[in-house]
């Protein structure tokens, strides 16, 4: 498998190239605001791009789509309500990069178009739904209580071995598992969901008294 996550900068953002070693055909994750690195990046690899994905549409990680889109002449494919899709996503489709399976689930809470991408019986890519040690931000009781949903309920019922991949470099590394978060994110080792919100409120203060590297 070809698989690098790419440093991209804006707010620690993290892009992915990932496809198929033996037919070299890749798909470009969220570009955000560099796509002429991935562009650059699956040249040297001296591979095609046979679609340019997104796990939301936060502008964040969609800024650069149009730039990958044109360079490439590969279908945007994403969530069906993010703007400019040409190939929308549904929640369990699977489709092939190259030989390699990725399947669709969707996991609404951050955001309420987002998707995970489950690479082969290896990688998850989860966007902002989860990140290393935290998860994403909910503005509302009513978007945490989704979020706290699906996080239990999608994510957590992926296999343990699966390597997660987030899309911001926030916490004390870059990627884990889903073992290992299950295991050690504050957010799950809450009981209840009134735990969980009352963490998401209250973050910043556990992250300062926990001696916490985020952000």
């Amino acid at each position: 498998m070809i698989f690098e996550q790419l440093q991209i900068g804006g707010d620690k953002n993290l892009a992915y190239v990932f496809g198929d070693a033996r037919t070299r055909e890749v798909a470009a994750v969220d570009p955000g605001e560099s796509p002429r690195l991935l562009i650059d990046r699956m040249r040297e690899l001296g591979a095609t791009c046979r679609y340019v994905l997104a796990t939301h549409s936060h502008i964040d990680h969609i800024w650069g789509v149009d730039d990958v889109v044109h360079a490439t002449g590969a279908p945007f494919a994403a969530h069906p309500g993010v703007p400019g899709v040409t190939m929308p996503l549904q929640d369990g489709q699977v489709f092939h990069v190259g030989s390699l399976p990725v399947r669709v689930i969707y996991c609404p809470g951050h955001a309420p178009d987002s998707i995970l991408f489950v690479i082969g019986d290896q990688k998850v890519l989860t966007g902002d739904e989860l990140f290393i040690g935290g998860v994403g931000i909910t503005r509302s009781e009513s978007q945490a209580r989704l979020h706290h949903a699906n996080l239990h309920n999608r994510l957590l019922a992926l296999p343990d071995h699966l390597e997660v991949y987030p899309g911001h470099d926030y916490g004390a590394k870059p990627s884990s598992t889903i073992g290992e978060q299950r295991r050690t994110n504050p957010y799950f080792q809450q009981k209840d969901f009134d735990g969980f919100w009352k963490l998401r409120q209250n973050w910043k203060q556990y992250v300062q008294e926990q001696g916490l590297k985020w952000g």
